[in-house]
């Protein structure tokens, strides 16, 4: 039977962190549409499917003082913390499939690169949605890149879907308003070209 935890825990020790097809040296198009929301630095932001990435660095950096992190992984949770040192003190960490997470918080901003196309479920993708719709404020963001129309089909040996703005306009609902999208071409660490787009919504509870 497959298991999705032992699935990413196994990815993180059999590769190098910076080895992963995903991995940025600095997560560019995030840290810009981050910027675009004019969020307060006191506000909070999760990363979800955070894993090794390097956003948090760059936000702790920028001033952001209630981040949170959440991954699947504890392997690629525990590198973040070291590569952090003492910085990670300061930081909520998760260690949790995204579908089963609950939490008092509320956040400004949601952050998913790459985990909701992984979801090749229909009811796993409600759920991703009422979890989201149950932790983000309202008027709150949500950026989230997904492999684009023609891009990959798979990933660490997992189908995915691929999305648009209207198909995923179609799994988040009324609630979420598109204000920008962002194309990408992703150069993984083999030197493959990877097709991303990036969407920046807005939840709107009406």
């Amino acid at each position: 039977m497959y298991d999705n935890k032992a699935h990413w825990d196994n990815i993180y020790k059999q590769k190098n962190a910076e080895e992963v097809s995903w991995f940025q040296p600095k997560p560019g198009l995030s840290l810009e549409l981050i910027s675009k929301t004019n969020i307060a630095p006191a506000e909070p932001v999760i990363d979800v499917g955070g894993g090794y990435s390097q956003l948090v660095d760059y936000l702790y950096d920028d001033g952001y003082s209630k981040l949170a992190v959440l991954d699947i992984s504890a392997n690629a949770l525990s590198l973040t913390r070291q590569r952090l040192g003492d910085k990670a003190l300061q930081i909520d960490w998760f260690v949790q499939d995204i579908l089963q997470f609950k939490t008092d918080q509320t956040f400004a901003l949601w952050h998913d690169r790459a985990v909701f196309h992984f979801l090749t479920r229909r009811a796993d993708r409600e759920q991703y949605v009422n979890v989201l719709k149950r932790s983000l404020k309202n008027n709150g963001h949500l950026i989230i890149a997904a492999f684009a129309i023609g891009g990959p089909e798979k990933c660490s040996g997992l189908d995915i879907v691929q999305y648009d703005s209207e198909k995923l306009q179609s799994e988040l609902g009324d609630n979420f308003v598109l204000v920008g999208q962002q194309s990408e071409v992703h150069i993984t660490p083999s030197n493959v070209e990877q097709q991303f787009t990036y969407y920046r919504f807005m939840h709107n509870l009406k």
